[in-house]
């Protein structure tokens, strides 16, 4: 909508140059051209869907202007001015007349780059690809192509190769974000000669609906007019409906296996440059055999973790140990891909069998508290052994009463029961760990706790939360490389579910907040959960539990500029929404502490900048939020002065921001102070000086002004200008009326 009021004199007159060039533009890459006549439409027989739109023939040197072609709509009558061609043949250029401003974002993808990562195409994945390419154009047969499988079968790989390999060079590749609540048309990209891929996997947000699709139809007859394309990946779980099934303009496939497991494992270690533990493992029945029955997703993880058991053994052994050939030294290598790679659900179901009041080897069945052992040393991996102890007592405390759990003897306190168990060296040797000459324990196999963990929360759903309770308490700092936020990471990333997030929001949230933000931060980035765990984060910013881990991780989100924008834009929001949601003095403290860090970053000072237009256009959930990035703005430098003083954005009213500050309780002392700092930083150049001082003296009359004004000047005592003049003189002589100065004197005033 135009933001200029409606003129009934002005109603059937033609729009100006400006306006009809403004009005060309909705937002998402001006896609909206103005129709150029001579251009034939996208469909005619002639059209080559390769070849880039033409560009329009420059008009001949004294030659009439063409016509106007106007389409209007006055009720159910339409009538089109200058030609019915307009609609009939070119359909693409005119596309749609209003497009919404909130369209999905994404991420333009290199086609290059696309074409050069590890791919792996089975002969079941080249007989869907046969279905959605047109041999005789080497393109969709459909504009829309949607792509059913179960998750982590590689559907996203597989679509992004195919829009990389089958559309034309000069088409844009895009993969977006589904940024929903439910799947929409409207909220649909459409510009020329794009690809877009888009994920519906969220178990709520994207359930397609049959009407949903039927709406899809009519925007693939836009996409072919604009000879671009869209390819949605959609989860199995999502597609229930029988009502769900191909429509004009969208092709319908099912992948149904995931490709070889040893495929997609060999294809990863050759691109990365492991081509020769890629050859290796080749040779180890048992390591092969352990990637049999693999998804997509577990198979790119067995490659990493491959890859880092072959560092590992590198590193062990740089150079042929004396006195071993090289079959030993093959191998020791088969042995630690094998530990890396297997899965160690027989072992465990060994060890996790009947509980025994005693161990005995001929059972290896372990007591509950050296299964508890057994868990902290998966977690800590190396660590002193009084912490190891400590950490697996805390966690048998976590689950029970330590007395009835301990298996001692009827009437044996505590320490005598501890005591007449087996020592602790014994016990860390019985579940696979090694004590050194300094008493350290030694737990070197990462893999194994990794499948520790993974069993225990798979077996014992009982322990889930205690687990979770126990893991952010053993957490020693908010450091990803922390053993404890790794494993909870793990863990979030694998079983992310919106009661797994809820329970573990719950957990962190009071006692370990900055726990949860690195947490949080891994499953944001994840492409699986990452928009469950968006949707946690917008519930938890309007408690004040929650509010520094969500701060802690949007500062962090947006500080990184590598960060696509979709996730910069949503931390945004979440930012926005603790500022809008909270009244506690602390968390405002917070948010405008992390508004003036993310200030002093250029690209998030322009998100800023947007925040302070939408508090100035009246947004109310942008109000606090608006005063807050102004207040930071405040504080951004460019060459040696103040931005908003210097060079304010023009969308900013400066006057306006700080007059409203002042007046208001709540931010007039945080804006006095940093008015102070302007004048303080010009006060020695008289040009720079008067420039502001003009700039703030409006903002300083008006309503209710006169606390906040004499409060500014009792601030600027002490700050004198270029030649002498007392600052807080100056300011009250161009503000004060001459006739009630000696009512209200500056010196009292000021006392």
């Amino acid at each position: 909508m135009s933001d200029v009021p409606f003129d009934a004199t002005r109603a059937d007159s033609a729009p100006t140059t400006t306006e009809a060039t403004e009005n060309q533009s909705n937002g998402s890459g001006s896609w909206l051209q103005q129709w150029r006549p001579g251009v034939g439409a996208s469909d005619e027989p002639t059209a080559d869907p390769d070849t880039p739109f033409p560009s329009p023939a420059p008009p001949q040197q004294g030659a009439a202007p063409p016509r106007p072609r106007v389409h209007e709509t006055n009720g159910a009558a339409t009538n089109v001015y200058g030609g019915a061609d307009v609609v009939a043949n070119v359909v693409e250029q005119l596309i749609l007349e209003t497009r919404k401003r909130d369209l999905l974002e994404g991420v333009e993808q290199d086609r290059e780059q696309l074409l050069s990562q590890p791919f792996a195409c089975s002969a079941h994945w080249k007989s869907v690809w046969d279905q959605i390419i047109d041999p005789a154009t080497s393109r969709p047969r459909r504009p829309v192509t949607i792509i059913v499988a179960p998750r982590s079968f590689g559907s996203t790989t597989l679509a992004l190769r195919l829009l990389a390999e089958h559309t034309a060079g000069h088409t844009t590749v895009v993969k977006l974000d589904a940024d929903w609540q439910t799947p929409s048309k409207g909220r649909l990209p459409l510009e020329r000669a794009h690809a877009y891929q888009l994920d519906l996997k969220h178990p709520e947000n994207d359930q397609v609906s049959a009407d949903f699709l039927n709406a899809l139809s009519e925007h693939a007859s836009h996409l072919r007019d604009c000879r671009s394309s869209l390819v949605l990946t959609v989860a199995k779980a999502l597609w229930k409906d029988h009502r769900l099934g191909d429509r004009d303009g969208i092709l319908v496939v099912h992948v149904l296996e995931a490709p070889d497991a040893q495929e997609v494992v060999k294809a990863h270690l050759d691109a990365y440059g492991y081509g020769q533990l890629a050859t290796s493992m080749r040779s180890f029945p048992k390591a092969t055999a352990c990637l049999s029955g693999l998804t997509a997703v577990a198979a790119v993880r067995a490659a990493h973790t491959a890859a880092v058991a072959w560092k590992e053994h590198r590193h062990a052994s740089p150079s042929p140990s004396p006195g071993k050939t090289d079959g030993e030294e093959a191998a020791d290598l088969e042995d630690r891909i094998i530990a890396a790679l297997t899965d160690w659900r027989g072992e465990l179901d060994g060890l996790f069998g009947e509980v025994n009041s005693l161990h005995t080897h001929d059972n290896p069945s372990l007591p509950v508290e050296d299964r508890c052992l057994l868990l902290a040393l998966a977690v800590q991996q190396s660590a002193p052994m009084p912490v190891i102890a400590r950490n697996a007592a805390a966690l048998l405390n976590a689950i029970g009463d330590t007395t009835d759990a301990s298996g001692g003897a009827s009437g044996f306190s505590p320490p005598l029961s501890a005591l007449a168990g087996r020592g602790m060296r014994r016990r860390v040797q019985d579940v696979g760990g090694r004590v050194d000459m300094q008493d350290t324990v030694v737990f070197d196999r990462q893999a194994y706790g990794r499948a520790v963990l993974e069993y225990v929360w798979d077996n014992y759903d009982v322990l889930r939360e205690p687990l979770l309770t126990w893991l952010v308490a053993t957490a020693q700092s908010t450091d990803p490389e922390d053993h404890a936020v790794a494993a909870l990471a793990e863990l979030t990333v694998r079983h992310g579910t919106v009661d797994y997030l809820t329970t573990l929001g719950e957990l962190a949230g009071g006692n370990q907040p900055k726990v949860l933000g690195a947490v949080m931060e891994s499953a944001v980035r994840n492409e699986h959960i990452g928009r469950l765990a968006w949707a946690a984060l917008y519930g938890w910013a309007e408690q004040k539990n929650y509010a520094p881990a969500v701060i802690a991780l949007c500062r962090s989100i947006l500080e990184d500029t590598s960060a696509a924008p979709s996730l910069a834009k949503r931390a945004m929001v979440r930012l926005r929404r603790v500022a809008h949601k909270n009244t506690d003095a602390s968390v405002i403290s917070q948010v405008q502490a992390a508004f003036d860090a993310l200030a002093q970053h250029p690209t998030v000072a322009q998100r800023l900048v947007g925040e302070v237009q939408s508090w100035q256009q009246g947004k109310g959930s942008s109000a606090r939020s608006g005063a807050l990035a102004f207040l930071a703005l405040m504080t951004v430098r460019r060459d040696g002065t103040p931005w908003l003083v210097r060079t304010p954005p023009a969308t900013i009213e400066v006057q306006q921001a700080v007059h409203s500050l002042l007046s208001s309780s709540d931010t007039a002392a945080e804006v006095s102070s940093r008015l102070t700092v302007w004048i303080r930083s010009c006060a020695g150049d008289p040009r720079a000086y008067s420039q502001l001082r003009e700039q703030l003296l409006p903002a300083l009359r008006g309503h209710n002004m006169f606390e906040a004004g004499m409060k500014l000047m009792n601030g600027l005592r002490g700050i004198s200008t270029a030649e002498g003049v007392s600052v807080a003189d100056d300011f009250y002589n161009h503000l004060v009326d001459p006739r009630v100065r000696s009512v209200f004197p500056l010196e009292e005033s000021l006392a």
